[in-house]
């Protein structure tokens, strides 16, 4: 197997890439729409709007809190989603960063 050349980007760029990447499975954007809806809610919850098992939106959910996207509480034996700020706060400032590239290009290209 190769090496990883993750070292070669700025920790910006790899942070990026691990929340783009995060977000890469339509489960997952589904998971952070239903969050949206519903502000806070435990994994069954998530099961009963997805057409995933159980295990697999447990998955999805680790993935997503792992790269900062959403966040969870410890309610009794249940864990609590939540959307995280944080991460979705990097992603609107990278593009907004696009945005103004863009508009200050107006067109420039080949």
């Amino acid at each position: 197997m190769g090496t990883t050349k993750s070292g070669e980007f700025t920790e910006r760029q790899n942070e990026l890439s691990a929340l783009a990447k995060a977000m890469g499975h339509p489960a997952r954007i589904a998971i952070i729409e239903h969050l949206l809806t519903t502000n806070a809610c435990v994994c069954g919850d998530i099961v009963g709007v997805l057409p995933l098992a159980q295990a697999t939106v447990s998955q999805h959910l680790k993935e997503l809190k792992n790269a900062g996207l959403i966040k969870g509480s410890i309610e009794g034996t249940s864990v609590c989603y939540c959307i995280d700020e944080t991460g979705f706060e990097k992603i609107k400032s990278f593009f907004e960063h696009i945005t103004t590239a863009m508009e200050t290009r107006k067109n420039e290209c080949c």
